[in-house]
């Protein structure tokens, strides 16, 4: 992806982008799918690198297409967010989840995700949220430090555990050749 040249305002004496955070459409859909592949890759991120496909993307998109917004800089789109609200039965509460946050990785620590994060929070509070989740791995620290930051406390630790029934086959199919062969049987035995 080529970085943008960067086009800079003053506002206030302070030098500020001119990063454009609006409702995501569904051209920007592409984009934002392929800067999560970009940011969710196997080897930084195990478990979000297993659910992020385009099937997330289309279906946050289809469920609640006013939580999903983009950040954009020179007709790129260089960070999003996807929510969604969450309504109990027999609750009077509202809850907005903030499943998905990412800024590409040249453009973070500039206030990108900051942004994207309080329009989010702005338009679920005026649908009547009034409490607020988010998830990560325990170890990503930077995320951590973003969400502490903007009030989000009470960390809940959550384990993931996957299960592959054909390894487990091939362990159990393991374990009964290495008997046969205890028992001096360099065969399989039938079972």
């Amino acid at each position: 992806m080529d970085t943008p040249e960067l086009h800079v305002t003053e506002e206030n004496g302070r030098r500020k982008l001119d990063i454009d955070i609006r409702d995501m459409g569904v051209d920007d859909i592409p984009a934002v799918f392929h800067l999560g592949e970009q940011v969710f890759t196997a080897d930084k991120t195990p478990t979000l690198y297993r659910t992020w496909d385009e099937f997330e993307v289309v279906s946050m998109f289809n469920a609640d297409t006013d939580y999903c917004l983009v950040a954009e800089l020179e007709d790129q789109i260089i960070g999003f967010t996807l929510g969604n609200v969450v309504e109990k039965k027999k609750s009077a509460w509202k809850y907005g989840y903030v499943v998905w946050l990412v800024v590409s990785p040249e453009f973070q620590r500039i206030g990108v995700a900051s942004r994207l994060f309080n329009k989010l929070t702005d338009k679920m509070v005026e649908d009547g949220v009034r409490m607020f989740l988010v998830d990560t791995e325990a170890d990503n620290l930077p995320a951590l430090q973003f969400f502490r930051s903007r009030g989000f406390g009470n960390p809940q630790q959550h384990i993931y555990m996957t299960y592959n029934p054909a390894t487990i086959e091939q362990q159990k199919e393991k374990k009964r050749g290495s008997r046969g062969k205890k028992n001096g049987n360099d065969h399989r035995r039938n079972s």
